[in-house]
């Protein structure tokens, strides 16, 4: 099974429900290869002409095309899988305590001081009697040295006090956190895409409702004038039509600038280019149903929150950088070794070398109390962090019964306004027939209008707000990225 399809059946929607979703038009539009939305490789492009920005693709995608391109191209889950990267660094850093340190230095001079210069002729002048001859010359000559030095030096702590095995666990940890960071990122990415594509799905149904308004309102205006020019009717009926039509023309205007925002707002969670726009493929459908109960859901969360767990990876962080400010204050045990070589290539004798051999011991016996002080202040800092997985404990469950109350009632308000919507339809036909026939009154037709507006948009903003609280218990629960809840839709389908 693929991850995408894993994350789907965590959402609860089988690639079955999926398909069934996608109108035949829709279908044929959606695109197959995502290249031409991917933003620019370069991280620190910075568009400088209209042009750049200027709006020239337009393309319907499906949830399940969101998901991916936002697990691709989303800046904060790549910033945490590169902070992910740098604490495996650090780790390898920390690691390289455990071996010895071998360092090779070779120097090569050659130097003439005056002060040697000075004191070579001086000798020569006196008449040195121990020099020979070849020497007298070459210190006639001035103090001309050419030498050529190296060393060996090896090095091992043998005992740091605890800190380096306390700073290699601490690395660990925070390789850790990150990984975990990594998943909580994860995590919030799906549910900002999904939410955010409902989101665009809605502002669609919303401006498809206005404009069936629209047309509904442009209809009863028709129909009054017909009226008026029969004798029918009264100009009054005509005035109060215009207003209604003006009154949906109004909020189609301002359905269509929330449409707007939400292609905007789901364009920047997928991090696509400047010049893309996107429109939703699926159609509006109830995703799938949760299987578990309150109680059930609630101990789930508690299981696989990783942010409970990142407060307990911080706790022990904590005790890692104690006992790594104690160690400053603990004997501290090395040894070493080092081989040099020596050659001048101004005298007769031939190169020298050396070695040298040793433990060093050092311990700070009193250090006014710096290495305890801190040692308390990372004993408070422990105590911090089981506070705040108390607090998050109970922040979870919070989240989770408002996710579980919000999905009950948004599956009751589904087979209601489903219900008031077939009521609205066929209201507003007999105030129609009734008007037209001039037994009914033009406020019946507008009142039966507006009834059958709001009846559509209580349906599709109760299976958006279904599938929106089904999203947030997935994320709740922690069960986006990694599938753990099944809906009972999808165990149907597999079995």
């Amino acid at each position: 099974m693929s991850k995408i399809n894993f994350i789907f059946k965590a959402l609860g929607i089988s690639t079955i429900i999926l398909s069934s979703c996608i109108s035949p038009i829709a279908a044929q539009t959606t695109i197959e290869n995502l290249e031409q939305l991917e933003p620019s490789t370069d991280f620190l492009e910075r568009p400088s002409t209209p042009e750049e920005v200027t709006i020239d693709i337009n393309q319907p995608i499906t949830l399940q095309q969101a998901v991916e391109l936002s697990l691709r191209n989303n800046k904060d889950l790549q910033q945490a899988q590169l902070t992910l990267q740098r604490r495996q660094r650090e780790l390898q850093e920390a690691r390289a305590a455990l071996f010895p340190t071998l360092d090779l230095g070779v120097d090569f001079t050659n130097s003439q001081t005056a002060a040697s210069d000075r004191t070579a002729e001086q000798t020569a002048q006196e008449g040195n009697t121990f020099l020979t001859p070849e020497q007298l010359d070459r210190r006639g000559q001035g103090n001309d040295l050419t030498q050529l030095s190296g060393n060996i030096n090896l090095r091992y702590n043998i005992y740091t006090g605890g800190e380096r095995g306390a700073e290699i666990r601490r690395a660990k940890k925070r390789v850790e956190f990150s990984e975990l960071e990594v998943e909580r990122v994860t995590e919030n990415i799906l549910l900002e895409t999904i939410e955010n594509y409902y989101d665009l799905q809605n502002a669609d149904a919303e401006v498809e409702i206005e404009q069936a308004a629209v047309e509904d309102a442009s209809q009863t205006l028709r129909d009054a004038q017909l009226l008026e020019q029969a004798g029918l009717g009264t100009r009054f009926d005509v005035l109060r039509a215009e207003v209604d039509l003006a009154d949906a023309q109004q909020r189609l205007t301002s359905a269509i600038a929330e449409q707007s925002t939400a292609i905007r707002q789901l364009v920047d969670t997928l991090s696509l280019g400047q010049q893309v726009e996107l429109a939703t493929a699926d159609e509006i459908a109830k995703a799938g149903v949760w299987e578990l109960s309150l109680e059930e859901s609630i101990i789930l969360g508690y299981d696989n929150r990783v942010e409970l767990e990142q407060f307990l990876v911080n706790r022990e962080i904590r005790r890692q950088e104690k006992q790594r400010e104690l160690s400053t204050i603990r004997p501290q045990l090395s040894i070493f070794a080092t081989y040099d070589v020596l050659d001048q290539f101004d005298d007769d004798i031939d190169w020298t070398d050396g070695y040298r051999l040793g433990a060093s011991l050092r311990w700070t016996i009193f250090d006014g109390g710096r290495a305890v002080a801190l040692a308390r202040q990372s004993d408070k800092d422990i105590e911090i962090e089981e506070v705040n997985f108390a607090n998050q404990r109970n922040e979870i469950r919070v989240q989770v019964e408002q996710a579980f109350f919000n999905l009950e009632a948004n599956l009751e308000n589904i087979s209601t306004t489903e219900k008031a919507v077939e009521l609205a339809e066929e209201s507003l036909r007999l105030a129609r027939l009734r008007f037209q026939a001039g037994v009914g009154t033009q406020t019946d037709v507008i009142e039966a209008q507006s009834d059958l507006t709001t009846a559509r948009g209580n349906r599709l903003r109760a299976i958006i707000d279904y599938n929106q609280s089904l999203n947030q218990l997935q994320r709740a629960v922690n069960g986006l990225a990694d599938g753990k809840v099944l809906s009972q839709t999808d165990n149907e389908n597999e079995n």
